[in-house]
């Protein structure tokens, strides 16, 4: 019997949470908190650690205090999945603490934030184990050999999971100010890559990953910038499709910011029409920067309503934006 390699980041690719609601069938799962951070593949050997974001980034250089490892890695190669985080001050995920952070590759500037306010490692998955892939062992399994593991110290820690009990899981994440759970079946295995329903995460807020085709004028205070974002998603056709319009959530600072990252163009990047209404002032912009927004549900012509601006997210790929609620 051949035994499987030592998976290499950013391959195999993190696998993917559907949303929805808690299982009927609770027993047959396990449950983990949702931390509010940016998803990170690890690989450990020889002492070092190298980081890969879900977009295939490397991360190493944006978050050096996580260089340090803990004592129980010290000698041991494993690949692991899980969340870097910026707590704030009660110990919540912060992501607008974190949205300083993902921008910067190295320099004094990065040395000083890491010191100033350090990220976290929040590790729930092991994929890999002193060279021997774990990816066919169920989700059970595999957390067992990461609480044996114990990737505990130094700006990492290994999340929290529980069998069953999924309603009080879920509402113990929204009385501690968390996303909500990511329910996995205790059988799964792990999927590379794949957006799988054995994994699937109950938010209290809806949030999407949207792609900015463009933006609107501001007025007021805003005029003379950016005022507002036209945003969209791509659907089952890979078309990338116009989703809404954003214009709330947003600090002037990172308005400006925003309108110096878009890289103007002549014609709408979606497929399909765009409202008149929204079109007649619109400044169109190459499909580039991903973003995230919270949003209160899908209109019946795919629209998102009452959208409002989270952050950049630089660690997903343009092509990776698809509808994860269901319209």
């Amino acid at each position: 019997m051949v035994r499987p390699a030592l998976p290499e980041p950013p391959v195999p690719a993190p696998m993917l949470a559907v949303a929805g609601e808690l299982p009927a069938d609770d027993a047959a799962w396990g449950y983990e908190f949702k931390w509010d951070g940016v998803r990170a593949l690890a690989a450990v050997r020889d002492g070092r650690v190298d980081l890969w974001a879900r977009s295939g980034t490397q991360l190493a250089d944006r978050y050096p205090e996580l260089g340090r490892l803990p004592d129980t890695l010290a000698g041991v190669d494993a690949v692991l999945d899980g969340e870097v985080v910026a707590l704030d001050r009660l110990g919540r995920p912060d992501f607008g603490l974190l949205q300083n952070r993902m921008h910067r590759t190295g320099g004094p500037e990065v040395a000083r934030l890491a010191a100033a306010a350090p990220v976290t490692y929040l590790v729930f998955d092991l994929l890999a184990e002193r060279g021997r892939s774990l990816l066919g062992l169920p989700y059970a399994r595999r957390r067992e050999r990461l609480d044996a593991l114990a990737p505990q110290g130094h700006r990492w820690a290994a999340t929290p999971w529980f069998r069953g009990g999924g309603a009080d899981v879920h509402a113990a994440s929204r009385d501690n100010g968390l996303e909500g759970v990511v329910a996995k079946r205790l059988d799964s295995p792990y999927r590379p890559g794949a957006r799988s329903p054995e994994w699937r995460k109950v938010k209290h807020v809806r949030t999407q990953s949207v792609v900015v085709g463009g933006w609107r004028p501001g007025r007021g205070r805003r005029a003379g910038g950016v005022g507002s974002l036209l945003v969209g998603v791509h659907d089952d056709d890979g078309r990338l499709v116009y989703a809404g319009h954003v214009g709330t959530g947003f600090t002037d600072a990172v308005l400006r910011e925003l309108g110096g990252l878009l890289t103007p163009r002549r014609t709408p990047p979606f497929a399909g029409a765009v409202p008149r209404d929204v079109a007649r002032d619109a400044r169109w912009a190459e499909p580039e920067l991903v973003g995230e927004v919270a949003f209160a549900a899908w209109t019946a012509d795919g629209r998102m309503r009452h959208p409002a601006w989270r952050g950049l997210r630089e660690d997903l790929d343009v092509d990776d934006v698809v509808v994860e609620w269901s319209p």
